[in-house]
C-alpha cells in the first residue's frame, strides 16, 4: 500500500473509505464506493482503510466513526462525511 502521505497529495482525487469488518453501515457503503472507484478509473484513486487495522492513522485523521468517506486533492481535505452515503441512481438507461 502507498504510504499516506502519497495518497494524501495526490494530484488527482482520493476517496479514502475508513471501514470496519464488524460495521454494518460499512458493509452498506461498500457498494456504492466500489461503483464510484468502477465510475471514476483513471480520474480519482479510491482507497478502503480498515481502521481496526490501521488504528494510528485513524487517530490522525481523527475518525471517530465507521463509515468515513473523505476526498483529499493535493495535500487539502476537499470533503468528509461520517455515516452512510446514499449514492443517486441513474435513471433513462
Amino acid at each position: 500500500m502507498a504510504k499516506c502521505s502519497e495518497i494524501i497529495n495526490s494530484e488527482q482525487p482520493v476517496l479514502i473509505d475508513f471501514y470496519a469488518d464488524w460495521c454494518g453501515p460499512c458493509k452498506m457503503v461498500s457498494p456504492i464506493v466500489q461503483e464510484v472507484a468502477r465510475e471514476t478509473t483513471g480520474k480519482a484513486k479510491v482507497i478502503k482503510i480498515d481502521v481496526d487495522k490501521n488504528q494510528q492513522l485513524a487517530g490522525k485523521l481523527q475518525i471517530r466513526g465507521v463509515p468515513t468517506l473523505m476526498i483529499y486533492k493535493n495535500g487539502e481535505l476537499k470533503w468528509r462525511q461520517a455515516g452512510v452515503v446514499y449514492y443517486p441512481q441513474k435513471t433513462g438507461q
